[in-house]
């Protein structure tokens, strides 16, 4: 850990007693214009000549600026015109400074800099440092915040649940284009929440957090997982809307038919995200957890999605025959009108 604020540079300090800079008609403002005369740079006067001009600086001889003793030397003037030392009405000390004041934006800043150790996320270390903020107590004129990779990963953790929704949602109108429907997406859709409880156990399984290369492999888990569902789901609709069959033989006959493309696939997907997932490689600790969520979500969707995808293709597909017999009732009786 480091950090780039170094209090090395002695400062005088200058304590007032403003008790006893009233009671000899002095004011606070009178110490500090005097001050600032003696040891500032006020500009009083320009010096004006053919070709250029000079500022005229009001301060004390540079003999007299060298150490803090020559503060006592200074002296006031008060309302009534007499002549009051500095060391009457104050105190001059001097403590330890900072070299050098750096600002972040227009604010004065102190940057503190930490490794990462061996074992610990950095999203774990993030969360350590907010704990240790929160027991400090910082006033309310103090403001932190990070910069660097950490800034980064914040940014990122910020967008992450956004992204996530839109890749669902833009699936979902896709499928809802593909196949004429509101529904049948979301069959297609029902198989994700079971990869992605079984990315993140994986995840856990293993100790890792959901950074920024697990959640891409989240995102690919949903592409790859969704086509399972796909297989069942279109040769059943084509099987209705062309054949005739009813849902469940149509359903059934998909889950049969579809049954082996669908398990070499998958089988395929793992053995190829199963190199990553094992740290195999240069580099490989940076691609871990990708590997760990696609083959942890392939393992737990599959075992899921052969049982889920029918059951809730069925039930949507009885919950559309209701509605649409609802409807033709509600047609019907428009059509015959009130019995006379």
């Amino acid at each position: 850990m480091g950090s780039d604020l170094q209090i090395k540079s002695p400062q005088a300090v200058v304590n007032v007693d403003r008790q006893k800079a009233a009671a000899l008609a002095l004011t606070a403002e009178q110490i500090r214009n005097t001050l600032y005369n003696s040891f500032g740079s006020r500009q009083v006067a320009t010096i004006y000549t053919a070709s250029n001009d000079y500022a005229v600086i009001l301060e004390v001889d540079p003999s007299f600026q060298q150490t803090a003793d020559d503060l006592s030397k200074v002296f006031l003037r008060s309302a009534s015109g007499q002549l009051v030392p500095l060391a009457t009405v104050a105190t001059i000390g001097q403590i330890p400074g900072p070299q050098t004041v750096n600002h972040l934006g227009q604010l004065p800043a102190v940057t503190i800099s930490f490794n990462l150790a061996p074992g610990v996320a950095l999203g774990e270390a993030i969360e350590r440092i907010r704990d240790m903020e929160r027991g400090l107590g910082l006033p309310a004129t103090i403001t932190t915040g990070f910069s660097g990779a950490a800034q980064v990963f914040q940014q990122s953790l910020r967008g992450q649940g956004w992204l996530l929704l839109a890749t669902v949602v833009v699936i979902y109108l896709v499928l809802s284009i593909l196949y004429e429907s509101f529904l049948h997406p979301i069959t297609i859709l029902s198989g994700l929440p079971a990869a992605g409880i079984g990315a993140l156990l994986t995840l856990m399984l293993f100790n890792m957090n959901l950074s920024v290369i697990a959640m891409i492999g989240v995102i690919m888990l949903i592409g790859i997982v969704k086509k399972n569902a796909i297989m069942m789901v279109d040769f059943a609709i084509e099987a209705q809307r062309n054949h005739g069959a009813p849902p469940e033989r149509a359903i059934r006959e998909a889950c049969l038919l579809r049954f082996r493309p669908i398990m070499m696939t998958t089988m395929a997907a793992i053995m190829g995200g199963l190199p990553i997932a094992l740290g195999f490689g240069a580099g490989a600790e940076l691609r871990q957890p990708l590997g760990l969520a696609v083959v942890g979500g392939l393992l737990t969707s599959q075992l899921l999605t052969l049982y889920i995808t029918p059951v809730i293709y069925l039930s949507l597909e009885e919950l559309r025959a209701k509605a649409l017999n609802a409807r033709g009732s509600i047609a019907l009786k428009e059509s015959v009108g009130p019995a006379e």
